[in-house]
């Protein structure tokens, strides 16, 4: 960086202050994907982030230009834009960017959406840094409100009509019935298990024994997952645990592993990201983030306090020690005021 030296006063005699401008630490790439890839390796983006990077950022390629980005089938196989990255500093582009962001949100979700700008901004804050380019076309663009946690009831039963293994029935009902954090419940052993009571033993935070319990849909599932199985993890990996493994973690009569809690969010993203996204198309859907396995349980508290479950009750399903806890799932949803709503209708009792 330089300072320009002073070459006047300003209105009233004061000294007017130096201004900085920042020298390019290299010269400028010769388009806007040159710069991307740049961006790409300069920036310490991880190998496993780099293609969710590189859709986001051609994207933003087609705003940039001024033109919508394609979706849908015109997406596949179209060829971003070519332009010289100093075009971003175009004094009229923050304006239409800001349309062509609006129209866009109003397609997507709004993960998505705010994920895509974060990834934009960081991508020209970087490019700043390099002196390649000045201003940041995206200021203007706000972020959007994230959507409510818990999962609405026809979205929970479509979850349970998809088509999965039996190992992600199993959990994803056990996750949702109980309430129970996903933490605690990868940790459950078979022998923790008692079928009879529908109820399970796990260690809590702080290592306190607490139980949970679930409905008829993970007792049906339950058998089938355990089968002759009478030690070891409850849900375990599809290969053999690698050597060095904990013993804990091994099922002793299978060899295979627990199911980490890494790979089971990894799962339950991919899986739904086509019900966080009704609206993008297949060829779009890998660009999308879908849900995570805390909104199974959060989303399980709060129908049970849409249905009026009594605040003690509510303690003891989520095993909270604070009642100003519960305040994250006391906030109906959409479809429960609608309800609520529709039995109070005076006019609506009359004609029952």
């Amino acid at each position: 960086m330089t300072i320009e030296p002073v070459t006047d006063l300003g209105s009233g005699g004061a000294l007017r202050l130096p201004r900085a401008r920042v020298v390019p630490l290299s010269a400028p790439p010769a388009s806007y994907t040159a710069a991307v890839e740049r961006c790409l390796t300069g920036a310490g983006i991880v190998k496993s982030s780099a293609r969710i990077y590189r859709i986001s950022l051609t994207t933003w390629g087609w705003m940039l230009t001024g033109e919508p980005a394609p979706t849908g089938p015109a997406r596949r196989g179209a060829k971003p834009p070519v332009f010289p990255i100093t075009s971003i500093d175009d004094p009229a582009l923050p304006e239409v960017l800001a349309e062509l962001a609006a129209a866009r949100a109003d397609e997507m979700d709004a993960d998505t959406v705010n994920r895509e700008l974060s990834i934009a901004r960081k991508a020209i804050g970087w490019w700043q840094r390099q002196g390649w380019i000045e201003g940041d076309p995206t200021i203007g663009i706000e972020r959007r409100p994230a959507p409510p946690k818990a999962l609405a009831e026809n979205q929970i039963a479509a979850l349970w009509r998809l088509d999965v293994a039996l190992r992600e029935k199993t959990q994803w009902k056990m996750l949702y019935e109980s309430a129970a954090r996903a933490d605690e419940v990868l940790c459950l052993n078979v022998e923790d298990l008692y079928p009879q009571d529908k109820r399970g033993k796990i260690t809590a935070k702080g290592g306190a024994t607490e139980w949970i319990h679930w409905q008829s849909g993970t007792a049906q599932l339950l058998p089938r997952l355990i089968a002759r199985r009478t030690r070891g993890p409850l849900f375990l990996t599809d290969r053999k645990a690698p050597a060095g493994t904990p013993t804990l973690d091994v099922c002793p009569g299978t060899g295979r592993g627990r199911l980490s809690y890494r790979r089971a969010e990894e799962i339950f993203e991919e899986n739904t990201r086509l019900l966080a996204n009704p609206l993008a198309s297949p060829e779009n859907i890998e660009a999308l983030d879908g849900w995570t396995l805390h909104r199974l349980r959060h989303s399980a508290l709060t129908h049970d306090a849409e249905d009026g479950t009594s605040t003690p009750m509510l303690l003891a399903r989520s095993r909270h020690a604070s009642v100003r806890s519960l305040e994250r799932y006391a906030r109906p949803g959409v479809d429960s005021v609608a309800r609520h709503v529709a039995e109070r209708d005076p006019a609506a009792r009359r004609r029952t």
